[in-house]
């Protein structure tokens, strides 16, 4: 049901604050000239992320997704030489390379000195240049191509450099065995659900034979994994229960030797991003207040103990997107504060300290061991760029990715906030066409973001900047349920999906209506999974909307919960429906279609699995049935997240399409 930000970075809801938070009306889009955003055009951007300082913090590693072309979005590696002041792309296969790591320094790690990959000397990262099978590669920095160091029927999804270098931890499935392999062949490939699931073990490989070997039992799955600084332990979340549609995982220590495993801490809710300090008295990770709804706050576990502190929530209170160690045992991180991000320091004695960089972090952010910090920065006109900050002067930019996106004339938001049906103070942000005289009354489309536990930021937002391209003002609400305004205001919709959330959006537009903004009778919604679901929601409680959109959103709750892929976070909103089906058929659109009468369009992947192709069927046929205008579109092989160049163009040319139909009459 939900796209949860389990990802620290993920480019969803990690959202930059290069703004001030203007009074409505006050600012105005950037610039007179320029060319007008198309739809192919807002294709074309680069999106960064996984910084990486080398160990003497001359260089940084990135990732840059590359713009959709063809089936996909390519990924490549960069490296940013302070010597130079040079970023250049050092991986160029015709596949993708993701998760850059230096080999260890050997200066913090005696054993290690003068010996393979001591020092940053190598990269490390993952690809699926061979056989579309992700394996770990090694680049030595003195120049040439990368060479594969795992190797068989299998992707390996996470791995870390022990600390003296010599090997490295990897998580990764057993590879297929010939029986398999000429089963699928042969099309004799029946499988038991669960049974037959090859689930990420835990291994270690040797840097300099490749021998490998595996540590932990096949019917496990594991997710992260962090080496203690000794490096007789590795430290991992996993599960034995990897069939559970439940929260089962927990962090254990690995030993080395022989594989032997203790248990540390069992959470309770979602956890994730767990790293330890460099003191290895310490493990941390991001998780849950209780049960959840969402990895939330920064949680310290000693090794030696059973029971984590939180760090963060009685002094922040805000969501942690990203955070790293520092050597003398203090925590720089990055938390979300409404459309901002706020970077902020903990000292090894628990005291906080806000960070102010005149530039604003947006997402993946990392600290050398001299204290310099490199972050991504963007604003609502402004792509996405790596910038580095030494805590002493101003930000500097170092990477000009996107350079190619200052030809366009872009609309700059304006930041306000309202008051909802109960007094709640509701932040929003608005776009508006540009040529508006301010005085004129203007069609309004209203986007709702994903999550619930999501929000909308201060980034370049193409569904927006396209729509106000075409003449419409464009209202993005962070509503009740999204992070950046604490863990109450997060929990604030729990079983009340289409309650106070819906609220909170039509007193958005009643108050932009009042204010003679939006014309009242040229109004549309739209959104995507969560936004999907409120666009549903709002065309059978109201007909105020003349239009709306909804993708890969969500018709029952009760069938979303037995389709869909993670349904634990949905039980912490509503149960489950087997016991507790009231509160799922209750803020179900499809149990109100029969009020609907706001022409829908509605479009779906038909790989999604975390809102599934049934649930937007199941929309389009109660549509139909009650003689709604209606589209139904299905993309092949799209997941929850559009890869395809052709099917991102369609989508978005429709959706103008659409509103205009309905509301340029």
């Amino acid at each position: 049901m939900v796209a949860w930000c389990f990802g620290l970075a993920d480019a969803m809801f990690v959202l930059s604050a290069g703004f001030s938070m203007a009074a409505l009306g006050q600012t105005s889009p950037t610039g007179d000239s320029g060319k007008l955003l198309t739809v192919e055009a807002s294709l074309n951007l680069r999106n960064l992320a996984d910084l990486q300082f080398s160990p003497d913090g001359e260089r940084l590693a990135f990732v840059v997704t590359e713009p959709a072309k063809g089936t996909g979005r390519l990924r490549h590696i960069w490296i940013y030489d302070a010597a130079s002041g040079v970023a250049r792309q050092v991986t160029f296969s015709a596949k993708s390379e993701l998760s850059p790591r230096w080999s260890p320094d050997s200066s913090t790690s005696p054993a290690s000195a003068g010996k393979l990959g001591a020092g940053g000397k190598q990269l490390a990262f993952l690809s699926d240049r061979e056989d579309g099978q992700q394996q770990i590669y090694l680049m030595s920095m003195n120049g040439g191509e990368g060479r594969a160091l795992t190797k068989g029927k299998r992707s390996v999804k996470a791995f870390e450099w022990s600390p003296d270098g010599k090997t490295i931890a990897f998580l990764a499935p057993d590879a297929k065995t010939e029986e398999e392999e000429k089963k699928e062949k042969d099309k004799d490939d029946a499988k038991v659900v669960d049974k037959d699931d090859k689930h990420a073990r835990l291994w270690i490989v040797d840097v300099g034979t490749g021998e490998t070997r595996a540590l932990t039992k096949p019917n496990w799955n594991f997710d992260e994994l962090a080496w203690l600084p000794a490096g007789d332990r590795v430290v991992v979340k996993g599960t034995e229960h990897p069939e559970s549609d439940r929260y089962t995982e927990r962090i254990f220590s690995v030993k080395v030797a022989d594989g032997a495993m203790k248990e540390l801490v069992k959470p309770l809710g979602p956890f994730g991003e767990m790293r330890v300090a460099p003191d290895g008295k310490t493990i941390s990770y991001v998780g849950a207040r209780e049960d959840g709804p969402e990895p939330h706050d920064l949680m310290l576990l000693p090794v030696t103990g059973h029971a984590a502190r939180n760090l963060t929530g009685a002094s922040l209170d805000r969501l942690v997107q990203d955070y790293h160690w520092a050597k003398d045992g203090s925590v720089v991180l990055l938390a979300a504060t409404g459309f901002s991000n706020l970077l902020v320091t903990y000292s090894a004695d628990g005291t906080r300290h806000d960070l102010s960089p005149a530039t604003a972090p947006a997402g993946s952010m990392a600290l050398a061991s001299g204290g310099e910090i490199a972050f991504v920065s963007q604003g609502a006109t402004r792509p996405q760029e790596v910038w580095l900050w030494d805590q002493k002067g101003a930000p500097r930019q170092v990477t000009h990715l996107n350079d190619s996106w200052k030809q366009y004339r872009l609309s700059e938001p304006e930041f306000y906030k309202y008051k909802s049906f109960d007094g709640t103070e509701i932040e929003a942000g608005l776009l508006k066409p540009h040529g508006a005289d301010g005085k004129s009354k203007l069609p309004l489309i209203v986007l709702i973001h994903g999550g619930p536990t999501g929000r909308w930021g201060d980034s370049i937002e193409t569904w927006g900047q396209l729509l106000a391209t075409h003449g419409y003002a464009v209202f993005y609400p962070n509503i009740r349920g999204s992070v950046g305004y604490g863990q109450k205001f997060v929990e604030a919709n729990r079983g009340d999906w289409g309650g106070g959330d819906f609220k909170d959006v039509m007193a958005g537009v009643d108050d932009l209506v009042k204010r003679g903004i939006a014309d009242p009778e040229k109004l549309g919604i739209g959104g995507w999974s969560y936004g999907g679901y409120m666009a549903e929601w709002a065309i059978t409680q109201t007909n105020v909307f003349k239009a709306a959109v909804s993708g890969a959103g969500m018709a029952n709750l009760i069938s979303e919960f037995g389709m869909e892929e993670h349904p634990a976070g949905d039980e912490w909103f509503y149960g489950v429906p087997w016991e507790q089906p009231e509160g799922f058929l209750n803020s179900s659109p499809f149990v109100h279609l029969k009020n609907a009468k706001t022409p829908t369009l509605v479009l779906q992947g038909d790989a999604d699995t975390v809102d599934p192709l049934g649930q937007s069927q199941e929309l389009y046929r109660g549509l139909k049935r009650y003689g709604v205008e209606t589209e139904l579109v299905v993309y092949p092989r799209e997941p929850h997240g559009f890869h395809e160049e052709k099917h991102l163009v369609d989508r978005l040319n429709r959706i103008l399409a659409w509103y205009d139909k309905y509301l340029k009459k």
